[in-house]
């Protein structure tokens, strides 16, 4: 690929200064940050990740919750009673208790425990789900603010660059004027050049100025300055096979389907519990306690220990037409999910289409503007030297001028979005990781 060094002889020393005065205008330049070190930074960071990691973790305890319907249970029980006994034949007197028991439980056959934690199961793995939708959102929000700076900074040097030749063009036409060899309307052209390029620089200084603001929130750090992109860009080739791969492949590894099939399961698993409403449940029972009492009213004091094993069947008969509408709703709630599933699927394959050509159209603009960078220097190359024979004026070489500078602007910003677009089509296909920012980091400045 074509890269951006070669330059018309009398603009490359302009383009250097205007490299080398943003490079002192740039606190910190020579420890500039990598794309990989600020993700790393705003995974520590960025609320929006950190609240869904802790989501994912409370899912995880949740599910750990379910599991214990499968374990026996066990409680303590205790109490202490004092009562007046009155007979009238025998007269009165009282009666002190103290008791405590422990009892445990532990289900035998209970069909509804089973889909419960088949449920738990499910939830997890769609919270694990969320957890990477969020780094895949995370990957895509960092590399968009990280390359935004850089084109910012391009479009300010290309800005500064086009200015101080427009500069040097304003002094030609001054100078040319007072030997009289030009007219006062080349000079006055390129003051009104000059003058709105100025405008532009204080405007591209303003956006620079809002793009470093918004990465630095979003890693937490202050005065963050992104490295540079290597010349030339070696940017991904024709993307691996067809649009129709890349969706199947988004069927099935994107979270957004996959969480929507999760769905669909616990949909059905409530189905299932709420028929298990009909069964009977089993369950083991075991109590050991003791008691003791003393007073006027009681016959024998002392200490009074029981303990006692049993099996408890417990079979609903009749539930008033609950059981059987709670059956009705979940078939109502699995048929929602079933359709929530299909709308994920046409969602994401829409997604992935549409990011897919994103990816194919910046590939065809970056070549397009590779051969249109080639041209507008040869076009500048001929009008200057059109005007040094006088049949061109000044105001075609300002405009070849700035053809070059806006080309060479447009070609750099096209060069990150096809970077940025790659990682949306990760993105959109479900197949995103940090690996991905791995290899965009490699294509940086060391």
């Amino acid at each position: 690929m074509r890269s951006l060094t070669h330059r018309p002889a009398r603009f490359v020393p302009v383009a250097r200064k205007a490299l080398i005065a943003l490079a002192f205008a740039v606190p910190g330049l020579s420890s500039a940050q990598s794309l990989q070190e600020l993700y790393t930074a705003a995974r520590s960071y960025d609320a929006g990740y950190l609240a869904a990691r802790a989501l994912a973790e409370s899912a995880e305890y949740r599910a750990a919750q379910a599991e214990a319907l499968n374990r026996p249970s066990a409680n303590v029980t205790a109490g202490a009673n004092a009562e007046v006994i009155d007979v009238p034949t025998i007269g009165t007197g009282d009666s002190n208790t103290v008791q405590a028991a422990i009892n445990g439980r532990y289900a035998l056959f209970n069909r509804a425990n089973q889909s419960t934690i088949e449920q738990a199961r499910k939830i997890y793995e769609a919270a694990r789900a969320d957890l990477e939708l969020a780094e895949q959102d995370l990957i895509v929000r960092v590399s968009q603010a990280y390359f935004d700076v850089l084109a910012a900074q391009d479009s300010l040097s290309a800005s500064n660059a086009d200015k101080t030749a427009i500069a040097e063009q304003l002094a030609s036409a001054k100078r040319n004027f007072e030997v009289g060899t030009a007219t006062i309307t080349d000079t006055r052209e390129a003051q009104a050049r000059f003058d709105l390029r100025s405008a532009q620089v204080i405007g591209a200084e303003n956006d620079l100025r809002n793009r470093r603001l918004a990465l630095d929130q979003l890693v937490g750090r202050l005065g963050v300055v992104p490295k540079g992109v290597s010349l030339p860009v070696p940017l991904p080739e024709t993307v691996r096979g067809d649009a129709d791969v890349w969706v199947s492949e988004a069927d099935t590894l994107h979270p957004i389907v996959r969480k929507a099939r999760l769905g669909l399961d616990v949909a059905t698993l409530e189905t299932e519990k709420a028929r298990a409403a009909e069964l009977p449940t089993v369950d083991l029972v075991a109590t050991l306690g003791s008691s003791q009492g003393n007073g006027s009213a009681v016959a024998i004091g002392g200490l009074t220990t029981r303990s006692g094993v049993g099996v408890q069947l417990n079979w609903p008969i009749y539930t008033g037409g609950a059981t059987q509408n709670r059956i009705k709703e979940t078939l109502s709630l699995e048929e929602r999910s079933r359709n929530e599933l299909e709308s994920a699927r046409r969602g994401v394959a829409l997604n992935t289409r549409v990011a897919y050509n994103g990816v194919q159209s910046l590939l065809a603009q970056v070549t397009a503007l590779e051969a249109a960078e080639s041209s507008t220097k040869l076009a500048l190359e001929a009008t200057q030297l059109g005007y040094k024979v006088g049949v061109r004026v000044n105001l075609d070489v300002l405009n070849a001028q700035t053809t070059l500078f806006a080309t060479q602007r447009d070609l750099a910003k096209a060069r990150y979005d096809v970077l940025v677009g790659f990682l949306r089509l990760r993105q959109a296909s479900g197949q995103l990781s940090p690996a991905d920012v791995t290899r965009v980091n490699q294509l940086l400045l060391p």
